[in-house]
């Protein structure tokens, strides 16, 4: 429990033993002594200096709970980007100083280079004024909205519940009851305290424990985001060699038929064969076992395929 909670118990304590209207007494003399207090410090001993800001252990209220994300600057977007790569540079390094180095890096870069963050946060901003206009028109955002006032009316009603409850807890002790037991509340007992602290070190070891598993979740969606850029990467090169294959095969077929065309007219010496579609390849092994087997006496058959092939070449290819 907080030191106000403990000033409390002090004064419920004391007022429980006092006699009625002691209570309304002990207040006053807790204001006029407060002022004396702080003046009997002794000089050379200075008021601590409250850190500000939220306070500990208490988590912000998000006001549209189903509503769109709300965007992040230009600055934070380059922290995203780059954060990654200095702990890569730097694995020994801790958080804290990663982040003062890239804000060092941020206040030093060009105004040109920063300026592309900041229109891609203008853009995020315009994209989630636009969403979030659309959202406070729908019925989700309605029905948010009696829920939230619903909790608000809520708990006005206990805070005024609970003092009622206190004043009329003092009425009954000025009755005639010896003591002062309605202020006599479970949640000031040191057990309570105890109890109270031991929560609040499982608080910040859980939030702890969400700031590495975002930090891990972060790296994991850069993975992914590599990965995806891999995979387009590889599925554009994949197209490309499937039309390169195709025109290949179109090459190939038109070249088959522009010699199927020109040795019809030549045919296999001894056997009288003529080559087609389907039987060019046995027909040019045939053909070339002739040459080879005879080429003194097929010389002129010699001659005839290379001129057939240089016409083709010279046509086709």
């Amino acid at each position: 429990m907080s030191h106000g909670a403990r000033q409390a118990a002090g004064l419920l304590n004391a007022a429980g033993k006092t006699q009625p209207g002691g209570f309304l007494v002990s207040i006053k003399q807790e204001k006029s002594e407060a002022p004396r207090l702080i003046a009997e410090k002794p000089h050379g001993e200075e008021e601590p200096v409250k850190k500000r800001g939220w306070p500990k252990g208490k988590k912000r209220k998000k006001i549209l709970p189903n509503g769109p994300k709300a965007p992040v600057t230009g600055y934070v977007r380059f922290l995203n980007e780059r954060r990654e790569l200095i702990r890569m540079q730097h694995p020994d390094l801790p958080f804290p100083e990663i982040t003062k180095m890239l804000g060092a890096e941020w206040s030093k870069l060009q105004p040109v280079d920063k300026q592309r963050y900041l229109d891609e946060a203008e853009r995020e901003k315009q994209q989630y004024m636009k969403e979030l206009r659309e959202y406070q028109q729908s019925e989700a955002y309605k029905m948010c909205a009696e829920k939230m006032q619903e909790k608000k009316i809520k708990k006005e009603d206990a805070g005024s519940g609970v003092v009622n409850t206190l004043l009329n807890g003092y009425k009954l002790g000025e009755g005639g009851s010896d003591g002062f037991s309605t202020f006599d509340v479970p949640i000031f007992t040191e057990e309570f305290l105890d109890q109270n602290k031991a929560r609040e070190a499982e608080l910040r070891r859980l939030r702890k424990v969400n700031t590495e598993f975002e930090e891990q979740n972060s790296i994991l969606q850069k993975h992914t985001e590599n990965m995806s850029c891999a995979k387009e990467r590889l599925e554009q090169e994949l197209a490309l060699e499937e039309r390169q294959t195709i025109a290949l095969q179109k090459q190939l077929q038109t070249v088959r038929q522009a010699l199927t065309a020109s040795f019809a007219s030549l045919p296999i010496p001894g056997t009288g064969e003529t080559p087609t579609l389907s039987t060019l390849d046995f027909y040019m092994a045939k053909l070339h076992s002739a040459i080879e087997s005879n080429p003194v006496q097929n010389e002129r058959l010699v001659v005839r395929v290379k001129e057939i092939l240089s016409r083709i070449a010279s046509e086709h290819l």
